[in-house]
């Protein structure tokens, strides 16, 4: 199958194998791991969740429903001396920003004024040198311990019905358009590294990565950005727009997130080199070459050829699923088929 139509221009998007500038990355990594696109109009004046989290969530629920904490941001001792059952302590850690993907305003009064998420909440954890959920941070890593709808549930303003269904995801899991339809199929959350070489992100492949970093900054995120897509009947705009400027520099930093390679010793060098053989006898003709996906010459995949259930597929602009690369295959089953 061919790729059907033509997704939204992504004026961001150039071609991979040009070298970004490295101010470019690094304003990038600035981006990815801070900006929130002003989405505090979201989390904090639509779901509350700056209340929330200064009266009910302690470091150690946080940890339990997979927030991370950057340990390069604290001072050293301080986990000696606080205590982890007191939500104070995550007000303490935000002023630090050191809660990955959180980003707070916290007035004299040590309350918290604004709150909003960024691209790391979801897309990065940390390496557990400290203890687990602590430690140095790993960029373009998915959070597969985060539980986005447990955190979601817990703001006041959702009624029971919608509570329920973000609830019912658990760790690792988000449907990126249950808040646009009203359907309920959670994906499991995907890497943001090895990226450069992929053409179209998602797991149908609707646009190259600016036009899904755009969708989630403006749509999920709750960002004051512009993102358009006639394809799903989304026209957002907003003026000033925070999102649009800033994805070249985002897809720049991405781009330069390689793919982690397995650790040594995890898995039998003898059985990977017999797979080898059965994976280009009957794999490669769909996971090609080194970006190990058939997408980037524009090929589709109806959901029957994948043996992948349809429903998530239905609900997209193609209708169909791109051959998944490959890139850090060790760290994220389960697999398609």
């Amino acid at each position: 199958m061919s790729l059907a139509g033509t997704p939204p221009a992504a004026t961001a998007d150039r071609p991979a194998a040009e070298r970004a500038p490295a101010d470019l990355v690094a304003e990038g990594q600035r981006i990815f791991r801070f900006d929130t696109f002003g989405d505090e109009q979201f989390w904090t004046d639509k779901l509350g969740m700056n209340g929330v989290v200064e009266k009910n969530v302690d470091p150690t629920t946080a940890l339990k429903v997979g927030l991370k904490v950057d340990a390069e941001a604290l001072p050293p001792g301080i986990l000696e001396k606080v205590d982890l059952k007191s939500p104070a302590t995550t007000v303490a850690l935000l002023k630090l920003n050191a809660v990955v993907g959180l980003q707070a305003t916290v007035d004299s009064d040590n309350h918290i004024t604004r709150l909003g998420i960024t691209c790391a909440l979801c897309h990065a954890t940390v390496d557990n040198s400290v203890m687990p959920g602590i430690g140095r941070r790993l960029d373009g890593w998915p959070n597969r311990e985060l539980n986005v709808g447990a955190i979601i549930a817990l703001s006041p303003a959702l009624p029971a019905a919608t509570r329920a269904v973000y609830e019912s995801w658990g760790p690792g899991k988000y449907d990126p358009r249950f808040n646009v339809d009203g359907q309920n199929t959670p994906l499991a959350i995907p890497p943001a590294y090895g990226l450069a070489q992929v053409k179209n992100e998602t797991y149908t492949a609707e646009g190259p990565i600016s036009y899904w970093n755009a969708y989630v900054a403006v749509t999920q995120m709750g960002g004051q950005g512009n993102f358009s897509d006639p394809r799903l009947g989304i026209d957002v705009k907003h003026s000033p727009d925070l999102v649009s400027p800033k994805l070249a520099a985002l897809r720049a930093y991405q781009h330069s997130l390689p793919a982690p390679p397995p650790p040594a010793g995890s898995f039998d060098a003898a059985a990977a080199a017999r797979g080898r053989v059965l994976f280009d006898r009957t794999c490669s003709s769909c996971h090609v070459g080194g970006t190990g996906t058939d997408n980037n010459s524009g090929t589709l995949h109806s959901p029957a050829e994948t043996g992948v259930d349809g429903a998530y597929a239905a609900r997209t602009a193609t209708k169909a699923y791109r051959t998944t690369p490959l890139r850090a295959l060790w760290q994220h089953p389960p697999y398609f088929h």
